[in-house]
């Protein structure tokens, strides 16, 4: 179906307007690019409980979430699936595709029905070749998000891991917990081997860096249920 940057037709709490135009691989794009980006757009539904892409399936498409929730999850050796991150609507997966990987390092999974705006690599490659107006605006693009990113890292090296650890759980929280009174609600559990690796940092070091979150009131931890206080968001 072809791409339509409408909000689409769905039920779903979790839905957004943002459109390709908006994401940063586009800031630099003139309105007649975008037109031709949009030339090349998909639309797709994916039903509650259905992948995607698949870990180890090429990476040949990089997906928009118009609407729904998405899990991204990795196998490891001993067969044990592992949660890595959660992408809501206006989020972007595949991103990996865009840097030559052959295949996708990790799955994807609707969380709920989801509806996905993307694009195959191979007719973006195709479009490039016959527009080097837009190629050198996707290098623009790229080269003002690895900057970003390098200040993040740079950031993130400075905290300690409880602080670390702290604003991964914040922002889990804000963008897919429940809003209460006095902060947010996770609504899903997240063991200490998936925070872990979102923050870089061995299980047992969780475990402790968790332990001092709730000691110094930062946290409420009440069996799987995990409550961010909004005083110390």
């Amino acid at each position: 179906m072809p791409c339509i940057c409408n909000t689409p037709q769905n039920t779903s709490a979790h839905t957004t307007d943002k459109c390709f135009k908006d994401l940063w691989l586009f800031e630099t794009f003139t309105e007649s690019q975008m037109q031709e980006v949009k030339k090349i757009g998909l639309k797709k539904t994916i039903t509650k409980g259905k992948s995607i892409f698949a870990q180890g399936r090429p990476a040949n498409e990089l997906f928009l979430i118009k609407s729904g929730m998405i899990r991204l999850s990795k196998i490891n050796e001993d067969g044990s699936e592992l949660t890595l991150d959660f992408r809501k609507a206006g989020d972007v997966v595949g991103e990996n595709s865009l840097s030559g990987e052959m295949d996708y390092p990790l799955s994807a999974w609707a969380m709920e029905d989801t509806v996905t705006c993307g694009f195959n690599i191979d007719s973006f490659n195709k479009l490039i070749l016959s527009n080097p107006a837009i190629g050198l605006n996707v290098i623009k693009s790229m080269s003002i998000k690895m900057s970003s990113m390098t200040g993040r890292l740079e950031s993130m090296s400075e905290n300690s891991l409880e602080n670390r650890l702290h604003s991964v759980l914040s922002l889990v929280a804000k963008e897919h917990g429940t809003k209460i009174d006095d902060g947010f609600v996770l609504n899903f559990p997240i063991t200490h081997e998936e925070l872990g690796f979102l923050v870089n940092a061995h299980r047992v070091s969780i475990t402790k860096a968790m332990k001092s979150l709730i000691d110094c009131g930062k946290i409420i931890k009440d069996g799987k249920k995990i409550t961010l206080l909004q005083s110390f968001s």
